[in-house]
């Protein structure tokens, strides 16, 4: 989310010129940039939750593993599930502000115009 103000034009963009950024090498490469991020990350995210569930449901001795008092590796790892979400999150909001949001601004600009 952009921390600049912008105040609606007083004509909205039409039709045309929604389909002329959508044709736009600039849109192509922003869905580029959003896609060569979020599907990986998705994938390695989803992949760790698959693996913590199969290690749940058939490795009951790896898991119930004592760790330290009543802390065992499913407990663990499961916490750990939590933490990989902050970071991923993290993560995509430092490649939004990067390499998203410089490009979504400047196509917006393109779109309502700079007001100016």
């Amino acid at each position: 989310m952009s921390t600049v103000d912008h105040t609606p034009s007083e004509s909205a963009p039409d039709a045309q010129k929604w389909a002329d950024v959508q044709a736009s090498a600039d849109f192509t490469e922003l869905k580029h940039r959003l896609r060569k991020f979020v599907f990986p990350v998705s994938g390695l995210f989803l992949a760790w939750y698959l693996l913590y569930v199969l290690l749940a449901d058939y490795a009951h001795d790896f898991m119930s593993t004592k760790v330290f008092g009543n802390i065992n590796v499913g407990l663990i790892f499961g916490l750990l599930q939590f933490v990989s979400t902050f970071v991923i999150t993290t993560l995509y909001v430092r490649h939004a502000n990067k390499n998203l949001d410089p490009l979504a601004e400047k196509l917006r600009n393109e779109i309502e115009g700079d007001g100016k």
